[in-house]
């Protein structure tokens, strides 16, 4: 039988989740069809009780449970969506749920937890880590776990989303479903839900450049666990495909695309600007991938639809939001620019740049032949741009795509230095008391701590600049470094390093 057509009893049994779930509208995005000359309709699984699509495939999973599975208790891990989903649904069918959070997850999604009854454990730094004690705990105490994507009845509960839009919209106007992946329950329900009665239409994935494990899968020909993840999209971070998802996934969906933190942050500025509602990262994939497919395509007059899975952010992510959606949005350019530093060079350069709208202007005296200056402007071709200063004697480096530069860099502008045998590094820390000294701790006193740089983006890890003083040779510091635990790039040779903090 084909593994479609086995899910369809699941499906109809998963019916039961509108004891918790609302069938949510379908609504067209005006703006975003104009701007993209093309239909958008978004599926509203935002305005879910539980702000995200979640709560359907826990209620359908825990609908199917015996009684004394019920009664043992539930047990889950998860820092966000999932957990809110498994304990508004225990709270319904007055089932104790006992929820595993990582001690990074942020206080507004555990006081979530426990405002519907849940029991939140924190443990751990990370998803994985609190999977394994959520493990532990359930057999220890008899618990019965509820996976968040690996198990066909939370499949079933996601697939009820399909069965609405095929009442919604006239499957055959569709041109593709744009469906976000994380460990592809959603993306698995939708095709065994719309493709069973519509297999022509698309149905494509979309992944966060961060934590492409479906694309990996596919590339491979079997899944395969990611050596480390991003975590901005933190509803989607997951290290490997699900195995019961991917049974599904592998053969039937269309195409998987994959989309940057600044096409992310676009779209959750696009969504806002279609519905005034902030969704999460995740929710906004949909967005990021509608935007890229058709951009790349050249696709016009197409009808396409997003999920919106889930508006469940920190209000302190806003301002790194904001800040990467223009450039994501490929309207800001950031530049680091040579000018001379003499009388009227200033001038001269702002005539260069003539009418275009200026986002951004870091400049600080450092030395007495040259200038550097960090810029920021509205222009939706760099080249455009580049070429002309370039023509008239400026050096420019492109820094639109420099991570360094606009996670650090653009905030530390105010002269440059001289330091001999400095070597810089790009770090995620965990959000949570203790991280800093342990960094220290594990550095010792042998490495002079020369530049840092810390901002909080509020998600799960700090973003941390740090700059040692030690020679390229310095094995023994290579070594220190990847027994640390903490993610960590070099950025010794990144050109806005040299421009703007060094000479």
């Amino acid at each position: 039988m084909d593994i479609i057509q086995s899910y369809q009893p699941l499906l109809q049994q998963a019916q039961s989740v509108y004891a918790v779930a609302i069938r949510s509208a379908l609504t067209p995005a005006h703006r975003l069809s104009a701007y993209l000359n093309n239909t958008i309709y978004l599926k509203r699984e935002d305005t879910q009780p539980t702000f995200s699509f979640k709560c359907r495939g826990a209620y359908a999973k825990l609908s199917a449970l015996s009684n004394a599975e019920k009664q043992a208790g539930i047990i889950t891990a998860s820092a966000g969506n999932h957990a809110q989903g498994v304990a508004l649904a225990c709270q319904k069918q007055s089932i104790s749920a006992y929820i595993v959070m990582p001690e990074t997850t942020p206080s507004i999604k555990i006081q979530a937890v426990q405002d519907l009854g849940g029991h939140a454990i924190l443990h751990g730094n990370d998803y994985d880590t609190a999977y394994q004690h959520a493990l532990y705990l359930a057999n220890q105490h008899h618990y019965t776990y509820v996976h968040p994507y690996d198990d066909p009845m939370v499949i079933a509960g996601q697939g009820t989303i399909g069965l609405e839009l095929i009442d919604q919209i006239d499957m055959n106007s569709v041109n593709g479903i744009f469906v976000p992946v994380g460990g592809g329950g959603l993306i698995a329900g939708l095709i065994i839900s719309i493709k069973h009665r519509y297999p022509n239409v698309p149905i494509i994935g979309v992944e966060s450049e961060e934590s492409a494990c479906l694309h990996a899968a596919l590339s491979h020909g079997s899944r395969v666990a990611l050596h480390e993840v991003g975590i901005f999209a933190d509803g989607v971070a997951v290290k490997q495909i699900g195995e019961a998802p991917y049974r599904i996934i592998r053969n039937h969906v269309d195409h998987v695309i994959t989309v940057s933190v600044d096409e992310i942050c676009a779209g959750i500025k696009d969504n806002f600007e279609e519905t005034r509602v902030l969704v999460e990262p995740a929710g906004a994939l949909s967005i990021a991938g509608i935007k890229k497919h058709t951009r790349t395509h050249q696709v016009t007059n197409q009808t396409f639809i997003g999920i919106t899975c889930g508006a469940n952010t920190n209000f302190d992510r806003l301002r790194h939001i904001a800040e990467r959606a223009e450039i994501g949005e490929k309207t800001e350019s950031i530049l680091g620019v040579t000018i001379p530093e003499q009388p009227g060079s200033f001038l001269s350069f702002c005539e260069a740049i003539g009418q275009r709208v200026i986002t951004e202007f870091n400049y600080r005296y450092s030395q007495a032949e040259n200038a550097q200056v960090f810029v920021g402007i509205r222009t939706p071709n760099a080249n455009a741009f580049i070429d002309p200063l370039t023509a008239s004697g400026y050096a420019v480096v492109n820094l639109t795509d420099n991570e360094a530069a606009k996670l650090h860099i653009r905030y530390m502008v105010g002269g440059q230095v001289s330091i001999k045998n400095e070597r810089l590094f790009r770090f995620r820390f965990p959000e949570k008391p203790g991280a800093l000294l342990k960094f220290l701790t594990h550095l010792g006193s042998q490495w002079n701590i020369t530049l840092f740089h810390y901002r909080n983006h509020g998600s799960a890890y700090g973003r941390v600049l740090v700059g040692l003083a030690a020679t390229r040779t310095d094995t023994q510091l290579d070594e220190t470094l990847a027994t640390l635990g903490y993610w960590f790039k070099e950025e010794t040779d990144n050109p806005a390093y040299s421009l703007f903090l060094v000479y």
